[in-house]
């Protein structure tokens, strides 16, 4: 059977899996946007090198590769796997999963690597059940969550684990991905190219999330074949970018898909489309209290400075939340996007906090500029 260098047999991919999905990289060395932390000295290149490490819990948005990654350097590093979804997985799966990996190592002497995707999504009853075997060796737990750790996972097991931050994609390499999705014959095998406008766009609509760019580009190919073109214009993307979105489901990527878009109608202080992707949300079933933390982070992150009064409106925008509930608190939460939206934009906290970061990181602890 013939084999394809990067991604594995085409005999084995149906064609009608997603395009995100027969593009999913077999090696470690095809993924893109985690060379900084598969680097010398880096907890997950510990693993691969077969070192003992803490356990892992890998937070990133959605599309930033968290679960191909975890699956990649787990079987690279010749530990045996185990994967369960928080989705769909209960207590007695997460008993069930430390038994087997204990009496592997006692029998075998081989470490199990235990996946969770979704960690976020496990009651603490689930996650305390991890406790004892994370502690005390019995598995190396390696997690994803697209939640911040510190809300999303309970303590304990959190001050047990290393949390290894992922970003979001860098435009250069979403257009690899374009590229590879548009060339590879698992992909689009060279039948369309794509116009200068339609890339950017593409580029812009994904925001960051790989998985989202091949479900656009693979629905924007099939807008320029109805048209019988085999050039993707701006048109294209467009209309398969709405149509993407459509339905919103809370539960599946569409709920960070339109976070994005409620996030980027602020940052491009449109107050009627944050308004719109706003009430996609609510009408959705979204969680309110995550809406208002996006909410107050961008209060920070993107106004900022600029006017500083708009972050303690968000903040009482979250409090109403937390103490009336909706539908009552869609208001507040309507209030402080328009306020949002409006504001004046500055990232001066955000650019200021990212260089103090990088500088502790790399080891400067002292302030540089003296006493």
């Amino acid at each position: 059977m013939a084999q394809d260098s990067l991604f594995g047999s085409r005999e084995r991919l149906a064609h009608h899996q997603p395009l995100a999905a027969r593009l999913r990289p077999q090696r470690l060395e095809d993924l893109v946007g985690c060379a900084e932390i598969l680097g010398t000295g880096a907890p997950l290149r510990r693993l691969l090198d077969g070192q003992r490490v803490p356990s892992l819990i890998l937070h990133g948005p959605a599309g930033s590769g968290k679960t191909t990654l975890a699956t990649l350097v787990a079987h690279a590093a010749g530990h045996r796997f185990m994967e369960l979804s928080a989705v769909n997985s209960g207590v007695k799966d997460v008993r069930d999963a430390i038994t087997t990996a204990a009496d592997r190592l006692q029998m075998q002497d081989q470490r199990t690597v235990l996946f969770i995707d979704e960690i976020h999504r496990f009651s603490k009853a689930q996650q305390d059940a991890l406790l004892p075997a994370v502690e005390a060796g019995t598995i190396t737990l390696l997690a994803a969550t697209t939640e911040n750790p510190v809300f999303a996972v309970i303590g304990p097991l959190l001050s047990r684990s290393i949390v290894v931050k992922l970003s979001p994609l860098a435009d250069s390499d979403l257009s690899v991905l374009l590229e590879r999705g548009l060339a590879h014959p698992s992909g689009l095998s060279g039948q369309y190219t794509i116009s200068n406008e339609a890339h950017a766009s593409l580029l812009a609509i994904s925001d960051g999330d790989g998985r989202r760019l091949l479900t656009i580009l693979d629905a924007a190919a099939g807008a320029a074949e109805s048209n019988e073109r085999a050039v993707i214009e701006l048109s294209d993307v467009q209309a398969a970018a709405s149509r993407a979105l459509v339905r919103y489901d809370r539960a599946g990527d569409q709920h960070y898909d339109v976070a994005h878009l409620f996030i980027g109608a602020m940052r491009a202080s449109d107050a009627d489309q944050a308004m719109h992707w706003l009430a996609v949300m609510l009408r959705g079933g979204e969680d309110p209290r995550f809406i208002a933390r996006r909410i107050a982070i961008f209060a920070s992150e993107d106004v900022g400075p600029a006017e500083p009064h708009v972050l303690s409106l968000a903040n009482a925008a979250a409090s109403v939340t937390d103490r009336v509930g909706m539908p009552e608190c869609a208001y507040a939460l309507a209030q402080a996007t328009m306020a949002c939206a409006s504001a004046a934009k500055s990232r001066a906290v955000s650019d200021a906090l990212s260089t103090a970061l990088e500088r502790v990181d790399s080891g400067q602890t002292d302030w540089p500029g003296g006493a």
